[in-house]
């Protein structure tokens, strides 16, 4: 009887812990692949190179997610600043040097489902999901973050 007590209370605290990494722990590393969608967009100056990428989910019922990196060409370091739920209307746009525009919309009949954002590039993210914004593991890279309410 002690035994089955042990083994219960074990497997409720490996649940706990698989539960807590992945929510505290979280990266944009674990997306994995994705098809590339759109860029290369260069920032005016040519500082900053902004590329998109989609994932398929769900079949043929499912949607698509989208993601927005920046490639920094002074150290050729590559963040993921944006994700979220793909839209029909998909674009980006810089507005100046650092700050880049990110559409992500069904257009202006449905605004319930805008996901659109401007984000200052090494300061703030967007994640929809909110994933980004509760890690422990990415506090460090951003100041700001975002999540759709």
């Amino acid at each position: 009887m002690k035994k089955r007590y042990k083994i219960l209370i074990l497997a409720f605290a490996v649940i706990l812990l698989v539960i807590g990494y992945r929510k505290y722990c979280f990266s944009f590393s674990s997306l994995g692949e994705g098809t590339y969608f759109k860029g290369p967009i260069e920032s005016p100056h040519g500082r900053y190179t902004a590329d998109s990428y989609y994932k398929n989910y769900g079949g043929a019922a499912g949607g698509a997610v989208v993601w927005v990196t920046i490639t920094d060409h002074r150290n050729d370091k590559t963040t993921t600043i944006y994700y979220g739920d793909g839209k029909d209307n998909f674009r980006i746009k810089w507005k100046d040097e650092n700050n880049i525009y990110i559409e992500n919309d069904d257009g202006p009949d449905y605004p319930e489902s805008d996901r659109s954002a401007t984000l200052e590039v090494g300061k703030e993210i967007y994640d929809e999901s909110g994933r980004a914004c509760m890690s422990w593991r990415m506090k460090d890279e951003y100041e700001t973050c975002y999540q759709h309410e």
